[in-house]
């Protein structure tokens, strides 16, 4: 093992992603909280990552929020911002700070430079690290799978690949409340959104696979957030069954309960569809970055993953929603 378990007692891992991505790197925390039970693990992360810490704290005890860094897209840069964040890291003097991110091309350099503790994780060429502590940035396997990859370079055994998605005791009350008031009976979620417009699935396809579901008997419950009202509001008017709009109705652990209680989920390949993975959800997933090896989920017998980018044929998606059996069967 690189990083002894008696001299390694603060580790922040560098995550500064969204909620899918994250997910995905769930395995990685129980891997590393399997390794050093009594470390603690810090995440540095965007600022809604607050609340993933809190989901998951018993892999992550502390959150920071990093503040972006010029040429990382997800946030501004400011610089006062930066300054006041590299005060702070230098100050947690980390025993391992785990790169996360990616590739390395920005992120090494820039994790180097906070001079807050060793950095491990991944490289590739134009950011080669001569240290054993750094692993070939790996493509065409599954995200799930690279982490744990990277942390075998260090010593660090995985503890499966299984994702998770725990819920809390007030998320389970709130939806208890939602449902009171819906249809009761086996229902199907449609959650037509993404956070963006090039991976956005054609509003009628989703419109038809969930009239498919409900001539089978099923209600159809339509997910989404305020920002994607447009788009929910759009798939439920090409319907000719009714839908239940849901729309904002749902914090993100209620969306959990949901679909852990769903017949199947429809979506496009976003974090819910990781949320499916971790509750044992049938699910179809409509791959629309081309990435459907690294972002689908792994068992392909629950989950069907279809990469849009390679095949745009909506018979063979329907012919999946066709195999529904109808919940009077």
């Amino acid at each position: 093992m690189k990083f002894p378990i008696d001299t390694t007692h603060k580790i922040a891992v560098f995550r500064a992603l969204q909620l899918g991505d994250m997910l995905c790197a769930v395995p990685a925390f129980r891997a590393l909280r399997k390794q050093y039970p009594d470390a603690e693990i810090t995440l540095l992360g965007l600022p809604w990552a607050a609340g993933f810490m809190t989901r998951f704290s018993n892999y992550i005890d502390k959150f920071f929020h990093f503040p972006g860094h010029d040429g990382l897209p997800e946030q501004p840069f400011e610089q006062s911002l930066w300054d006041d964040f590299v005060s702070r890291m230098q100050q947690e003097k980390f025993d391992l700070i785990l790169q996360m991110q990616g590739s390395g091309g920005i992120v090494n350099d820039m994790l180097e430079s906070l001079c807050a503790g060793p950095v491990a994780g991944f490289h590739s060429e134009g950011c080669y690290r001569e240290s054993g502590l750094f692993v070939e940035y790996p493509n065409g396997i599954s995200e799930i799978e690279k982490h744990l990859l990277m942390l075998a370079n260090l010593g660090i055994r995985p503890q499966g690949t299984e994702l998770e998605f725990p819920l809390l005791e007030t998320e389970t009350a709130n939806l208890l409340k939602i449902k009171s008031i819906l249809p009761h009976g086996p229902y199907v979620c449609v959650h037509p959104g993404s956070r963006g417009a090039w991976r956005q699935w054609p509003t009628s396809h989703f419109a038809c696979l969930a009239d498919q579901c409900a001539g089978l008997g099923y209600h159809v419950f339509v997910t989404g957030t305020k920002e994607e009202a447009n788009i929910t509001a759009e798939v439920i008017d090409r319907m000719d069954f009714p839908a239940i709009d849901l729309t904002g109705k749902t914090g993100l652990g209620e969306i959990g309960q949901l679909i852990k209680d769903a017949k199947l989920l429809v979506s496009n390949c976003t974090g819910v569809s990781h949320i499916a993975a971790a509750m044992g959800t049938p699910s179809i997933v409509i791959s629309m970055d081309g990435e459907p090896e690294r972002w689908g989920p792994l068992n392909k017998e629950l989950h069907k993953t279809i990469d849009w980018t390679q095949t745009q044929d909506f018979s063979s998606v329907l012919s999946l929603v066709e195999n529904l059996k109808s919940p009077a069967a």
